[in-house]
């Protein structure tokens, strides 16, 4: 019979300012790009020594904002800088395996923002070529690097749940016209940004499906507008996942055992609070911590750092085979949801083993 502990434990998560500072360089300007670079300045001692862009006056305007030494009309020029440890990629998704292989290809570490690329195909083809030039690579999905997640790491690992049942996660949000998650030829709609959360939780949790069961619904826009999944484990486990752009959603997360059930607040994938609570009983203990937001970013960045630091060239706390296997199920669903993306290199189908 599992024990339910007497307190949640306390995050193992190193303090970002103590990472070894490396040299950054940013490709693309857009909104989470000036979200990172706030946060892990603010909160580390990472520097930044050049961004790029397409727009050569974008480039030069990001770098005035944020006390960036050089910036480039290209991300050619970038990658070929001498002052640049690693890259941030930061461009819209269908740019990031372009800007993946630039990056890798001029010899850089790299963090590609979230998803790593459009399917498992263009994932697995950036593992390979890190792996080839002996490089660092890592997908910047941000929930798994924030202390959050390292206390749900150890409630998993102390086994306090008993047998895991069932994972439920959530993730909708409403978005006016004119965003760019509406825009077919940028590979919008909700998966790519909503829901490679949940579906990357109930794989963390329950490892590859066996199953995977989909329905899509699309939007006036032309992109799909919302989509259900439900992911069947080795053990029979059930994850069952939700992602929308109609309508602002919990975007709650839950972890439910025979023994005890965790439960993560929304938004789950954020800094915040922990719930667990003894099957059948009232007894419930909580993890608290600041609900920050995107002023959490800078964790991602400080791991990175440590890892490059060390002479690896993966991060455990979110290898690039998990990324892979989040893809090639996210493919399965677009598969039986019809989703399709405009110009999109690779398939979900005859997908390489998982990269290492």
């Amino acid at each position: 019979m599992p024990t339910f502990p007497s307190a949640l434990p306390a995050p193992r998560t190193p303090a970002p300012e103590d990472a070894p500072a490396l040299r950054w360089g940013v490709l693309g300007t857009g909104w989470i790009a000036e979200r990172f670079v706030r946060s892990v300045q603010r909160h580390t001692r990472q520097r930044f020594t050049a961004v790029a862009s397409r727009d050569a006056t974008r480039a030069r305007e990001f770098a005035d904002r944020h006390d960036i030494p050089h910036s480039y009309g290209s991300y050619e020029e970038l990658a070929a800088a001498a002052d640049v440890d690693v890259v941030y990629v930061a461009t819209e998704h269908t740019a990031h395996l372009a800007c993946a292989r630039i990056a890798l290809e001029g010899g850089k570490h790299t963090l590609v923002e979230k998803p790593l690329g459009l399917n498992a195909v263009q994932a697995t083809e950036i593992a390979h070529l890190a792996a080839a030039r002996g490089l660092f690579c890592a997908e910047a999905l941000w929930s798994f690097f924030l202390p959050r997640f390292d206390v749900v790491r150890q409630v998993l690992d102390s086994g306090a749940l008993g047998d895991i049942r069932t994972v439920l996660a959530d993730h909708g949000e409403h978005f006016a016209a004119g965003h760019r998650i509406l825009r077919p030829d940028l590979a919008g709609g909700p998966l790519l940004d909503l829901g490679t959360y949940p579906v990357a939780f109930a794989v963390s949790v329950l490892g590859a499906p066996v199953e995977v069961l989909a329905s899509a619904q699309p939007h006036p826009s032309g992109v799909n507008g919302q989509t259900s999944a439900l992911l069947q484990g080795a053990d029979g486990a059930q994850g069952i996942l939700h992602t929308t752009l109609f309508s602002d959603t919990p975007t709650t997360a839950t972890i439910a055992g025979t023994h005890a059930t965790l439960h993560l607040p929304g938004p789950f994938y954020q800094p915040g609070d922990i719930v667990l609570t003894l099957a059948g009983s009232g007894t419930r203990l909580t993890y608290t911590e600041p609900h920050t937001a995107h002023d959490a970013l800078h964790f991602e960045a400080a791991e990175v750092a440590r890892r490059i630091a060390e002479g690896r060239l993966h991060s455990p706390l979110r290898p690039l085979r998990d990324s892979v296997t989040t893809l090639k199920v996210m493919d399965e669903i677009r598969r039986q949801g019809d989703i399709h993306f405009q110009g999109e290199e690779g398939s979900g189908a005859g997908i390489p083993p998982e990269a290492a």
